[in-house]
């Protein structure tokens, strides 16, 4: 199994830069053709999804499309694969950003009872619990 760091899905999903988007594609390839995986870490999704929306202007749906992809793609072992497939989900709807719905995922799988949380962006979250 090969990790990878934030700017290799960046890449591959942007394709600004022909030289490495080529050598991340080819990461890919080459580990689907020899059986193995890409493991891709909870911070690099959370950093992938303000990368593609702060830096590159991408929309909220876009992102979430982009996060889609790579919970599907064969190649690839999410650290915390159901947690991000419903912080994706939240984050679909909004406005939370997607660390504060992948927090909220992973705090209720973890049976917390709530997130306590000052942040009006979280309030659509079911996992969250507004104070103040």
């Amino acid at each position: 199994m090969i990790a990878v760091d934030t700017n290799v899905l960046v890449r591959l999903l942007v394709n600004d830069d022909a030289a490495q988007s080529s050598v991340a594609r080819s990461l890919f390839d080459d580990a689907a053709s020899q059986g193995r995986s890409i493991w891709v870490g909870d911070t690099v999704l959370v950093e992938l999804a303000w990368t593609l929306s702060r830096a590159y202007g991408r929309s909220r749906l876009d992102v979430a499309k982009a996060l889609h992809a790579l919970s599907g793609h064969a190649t690839v072992v999410l650290e915390s694969e159901a947690a991000v497939r419903a912080a994706t989900e939240d984050f679909e709807r909004g406005p939370a950003d997607l660390a504060d719905c992948l927090l909220c995922a992973k705090a209720a799988a973890a049976g917390c009872e709530y997130v306590a949380t000052f942040d009006r962006g979280m309030k659509t979250l079911p996992a969250a619990k507004l104070l103040g």
